[in-house]
């Protein structure tokens, strides 16, 4: 298995810039890996990717030098494996809510003595056993795939100091647009009660020496570094949006 830069990143404090990316593009993989980006989040839980897409933009990612990661659809174990059998790097884990959930997600995730995720002779995730033995991959997937949690609604953010305890969790990912909705105010994460509350949570993550995440566009990634997030990300039709409204600020004057 291959070298996960994003995880070394992360784990030497440094942050990695990520784009969520939910339509079935290996080009578009290959575009941003061209501009510069670390990484790419393959969000399977909102977007139209198929297994198939999840694998060839993976492939693509590679090419170019960035980590894949995957969004499966659920937090279910076999949702994780079919991903992860595509060759990511990582997972995204949507809606993590208790301790019970992130140990149950490092369970689908890690090889046997860390966890119990089905083993598969042949899946590229294991290099079609071209290289080393079974044994080696099991040892090489439990040390480089990463774990993100996302926790996105009010039962996660009650439960974080349990969430910050459990083994094999790298990054806890703060979802805004959920978690706005889970307090109350859809989609207006500048609410206070909203704001109020992922601002605690980095600092709570930070003061665990934990690694927290979240997305931020151009206006905010600036301030959310200064909250010590290093695991970001940006969506496509948000740099596609803010290029067009570049341009036409020009081209009209």
């Amino acid at each position: 298995m291959k070298t996960n830069r994003m995880k070394a990143k992360l784990l030497a404090g440094e942050p990695a810039f990520g784009v969520s990316v939910m339509i079935p593009s290996p080009q578009l993989v290959e575009m941003l890996g061209a501009f510069g980006f670390d990484w790419v989040l393959l969000d399977c839980e909102h977007g139209t990717l198929t297994l198939e897409s999840v694998e060839l933009m993976a492939m693509a990612a590679e090419a170019c030098g960035m980590t894949a990661i995957a969004r499966p659809v659920t937090k279910s174990p076999d949702h994780i494996l079919q991903v992860l059998d595509r060759g990511v790097m990582g997972v995204q884990v949507p809606h993590v809510n208790t301790a019970a959930d992130a140990r149950e997600v490092v369970a689908a995730v890690k090889y046997h003595p860390m966890g119990r995720r089905g083993l598969a002779a042949g899946t590229r995730s294991a290099a079609y056993d071209a290289h080393g033995t079974m044994a080696d991959y099991v040892r090489a997937a439990n040390e480089q795939t990463l774990i993100a949690i996302q926790l996105e609604e009010r039962e996660a953010i009650e439960n974080l100091d349990d969430l910050l305890k459990v083994e094999g969790i790298d990054v806890y990912f703060i979802g805004p647009s959920d978690l706005s909705q889970s307090l109350g105010h859809p989609g207006n994460p500048k609410a206070a009660p909203v704001a109020e509350a992922i601002n605690r949570s980095f600092e709570r993550i930070v003061g665990a020496r934990r690694i927290p995440g979240t997305p931020a566009t151009a206006d905010n990634v600036t301030d959310v570094l200064g909250k010590g997030v290093r695991y970001i990300y940006t969506h496509v039709p948000r740099l596609i949006a803010g290029a067009a409204k570049a341009y036409f600020a020009k081209a009209r004057g």
